[in-house]
């Protein structure tokens, strides 16, 4: 089922297949063979929230697991399973692609036609299609999937609904929550869920990625690929907004501006706001935006491994960052604003 037929894709980049699109699987064999085997047992939990910074594999795996469920729908067949691979000429794979399998929901960000932009949240109207997807008969006589890509985009009435299905699930039905920030997802809905954290990419993994999308490849030469793949940290997004973007320059500026935090270089801060709130820079935006995200994740894991008692306050100005940023840029905003606001917040963060 799709959001919308026709419309754009949030959760598409351009030049790239779609993770549904995508059969093969780089890294996470752990976290593969764990759903593999859940299943194969006849053991597979209601619902999984898989986690970890964007451009990983999250959704990738999300999809693998989709097309193996809807492709065996009798557990016993897959017994054994090492994998959770399907060739993509199965039909069940093929309707997956086309986003067309009745027995497959995906809730995300939908298209807004009038306004010619993404919705800045998944809302609670999205989410309610879930209860008539699942209170119907599935329509291959097997499992249900839905997949939320992200549930970080749930506002709090959706992220409610949500938990309303996942309190009383329907037999032979699978939620998989996707979430770069699971920390920020209402407490109720994380205790509903079986926690899958998927690590970073090695950066061999990620330059074995980009090697393998050929428009990549062919608009770039190795030097900044192999560049690319060793600043990602282990982020294929985040590689992929490096060579889209210049992104090397901007990496250097925004950690030179993290790294001398709560200290606050006024000067650069305001020539960085400049610079991505030119006409065209919208990559460069969104790859400032996952920067932050990745200092506020690090810190985050330093923070647990020390005990450190501010976390949850971590994971509110991410919540809190995150969403400003999609609303800047869903209602073209000026982003100056938010660079300058969400420096000075992290310096807040740092200097406590």
């Amino acid at each position: 089922m799709s959001d919308a037929d026709g419309a754009p894709e949030s959760d598409r980049r351009e030049g790239c297949p779609h993770p549904r699109e995508t059969e093969g699987l780089v890294g996470h064999r752990a976290a593969e063979h764990e759903l593999a085997a859940a299943y194969g047992s006849n053991r597979m939990h209601h619902a999984w929230l898989v986690s970890g910074p964007e451009g990983i594999g999250k959704a990738t795996l999300a999809y693998r697991l989709a097309r193996f469920v809807l492709a065996h729908p009798d557990p016993a067949e897959a017994a054994g399973a090492a994998s959770l691979a399907v060739s993509m000429d199965h039909p069940a794979a093929r309707w997956v692609a086309r986003l067309s399998h009745p027995d497959l929901l995906v809730l995300r960000r939908g298209w807004n036609a009038d306004r010619k932009a993404f919705y800045g949240d998944i809302r609670v109207d999205d989410v309610r299609r879930a209860t008539g997807f699942f209170g119907s008969t599935a329509g291959e006589g097997g499992w249900r999937v839905a997949i939320v890509d992200t549930a970080d985009d749930m506002n709090g009435a959706a992220a409610n609904a949500l938990l309303k299905v996942l309190e009383e699930p329907p037999p032979r039905a699978i939620f998989v929550l996707l979430s770069a920030a699971p920390r920020g997802l209402p407490a109720p809905v994380r205790s509903r869920c079986r926690a899958l954290p998927l690590a970073p990419l090695a950066s061999s993994e990620v330059r074995a990625v980009l090697g393998r999308l050929s428009e990549i490849a062919e608009e770039h030469d190795d030097d900044a690929l192999d560049t690319a793949a060793a600043l990602s940290e282990g982020s294929v997004a985040h590689a992929l907004s490096l060579l889209a973007s210049d992104g090397a320059s901007l990496h250097r500026v925004v950690s030179s501006l993290l790294d001398r935090l709560p200290d606050v270089d006024v000067k650069a801060s305001h020539a960085l706001a400049e610079d991505l709130a030119k006409r065209g820079a919208e990559q460069r935006f969104g790859l400032f935006v996952s920067l932050v995200g990745d200092w506020l994740h690090a810190r985050v894991r330093a923070g647990a491994a020390a005990g450190e008692a501010r976390l949850a306050r971590f994971a509110e100005v991410w919540e809190k960052t995150a969403r400003a940023a999609r609303d800047t840029e869903t209602f073209n905003l000026d982003r100056r604003p938010f660079v300058l606001e969400t420096l000075a917040q992290l310096a807040g963060l740092a200097r406590r």
